[in-house]
């Protein structure tokens, strides 16, 4: 009788044992940051923008979680305290969505070079670069990805080393904040396509600098006041660089046919050389100058549709 009571009672504890293990739940994408002490200054301000519950919800997400040091350098970049960052409700929550993915994206399914869109609804790109990867934001800012994949129930945690940046300028505006787009800003309030180009979007333009249109001018046999004025001429000139949607290099299909704005097409080779309508080519430098709207590809010549 003694036997078959202790033996009972070992089996009972053994139960108990597994029901209480059974009880502890997997660490959802928040919870894996506030059990590391790298991202204290991340849990503080998730906690202050109340988005703890959205983090361990069902999901699945994906955080890109800044470091510590990362964002002391983000204060710094701004001129900001951490009382002030926490306490600009509105600036803290665009800047942690826009670090949140509505997605599980591990490390192997990262779409490289892709636009990414983010819960905040900006998008950010990543590349592969020196055995890292490394994220472009939408103020053009790099920053590493410095560990990957830490598992959550609910997504996956990969660990940032620079805070991301949301997009905040249009396309219009991050021209004007170029020197070398100085021309190609004037040309486009002369034709009257600033507010177009300052939309929703998303838009893609290829962007001639001032040399490239310096070079248009002897070609023409033109002052700049001549082409500025000639508005017609204009318009159909600038909309033949604009092309509907965001296109990143990554994005372009080699040898297909790119259509335009002005309803007029041009093509691009595998070494990022824009034939256009006249057979002229033009090459593009920089490329995906992230914008609010859209993105920019600089390009080293004015290109030219077609005769009608």
């Amino acid at each position: 009788m003694v036997r078959w009571l202790r033996r009972l009672l070992i089996v009972a504890g053994i139960g108990l044992l597994a029901a209480c293990g059974g009880n502890d739940d997997p660490p959802s994408v928040v919870d894996v940051v506030r059990d590391d002490s790298r991202y204290s200054i991340l849990v503080q301000a998730i906690d202050t923008a109340g988005l703890g519950g959205t983090l361990a919800s069902e999901g699945p997400y994906t955080l890109f979680a800044p470091t510590d040091e990362a964002f002391a350098a983000l204060l710094a970049e701004l001129g900001l305290t951490s009382q002030q960052l926490l306490a600009d409700r509105p600036l803290l929550t665009a800047v942690l969505t826009y670090h949140v993915l509505p997605a599980r994206v591990s490390r192997a399914d990262v779409p490289l070079g892709r636009a990414i869109t983010t819960v905040q609804g900006g998008v950010f790109k990543v590349e592969a670069a020196g055995g890292s990867l490394v994220i472009t934001d939408g103020r053009n800012r790099s920053s590493r990805i410095s560990a990957t994949d830490s598992a959550a129930r609910n997504g996956v945690v990969h660990t940032v080393d620079r805070v991301l940046l949301p997009a905040n300028r249009d396309i219009v505006q991050t021209a004007q904040a170029v020197a070398d787009f100085s021309i190609l800003v004037e040309a486009v309030v002369a034709a009257g396509l600033q507010d177009a180009l300052s939309g929703a979007g998303p838009l893609t333009v290829f962007a001639p600098t001032n040399a490239a249109f310096a070079a248009l001018l002897n070609e023409l046999g033109l002052s700049k006041a001549e082409l500025l004025a000639n508005v017609p001429l204009l318009r159909q000139v600038l909309t033949y660089h604009v092309v509907d949607g965001r296109a990143l290099r990554a994005d372009i299909v080699p040898g297909q046919p790119v259509a335009t704005l002005s309803g007029r097409s041009f093509t691009i080779d595998a070494g990022l050389a824009i034939t256009d309508g006249l057979g002229r080519r033009a090459q593009i430098g920089p490329a995906d100058l992230f914008t609010s709207n859209g993105v920019i590809h600089v390009i080293d010549r004015v290109i030219l549709p077609a005769a009608n």
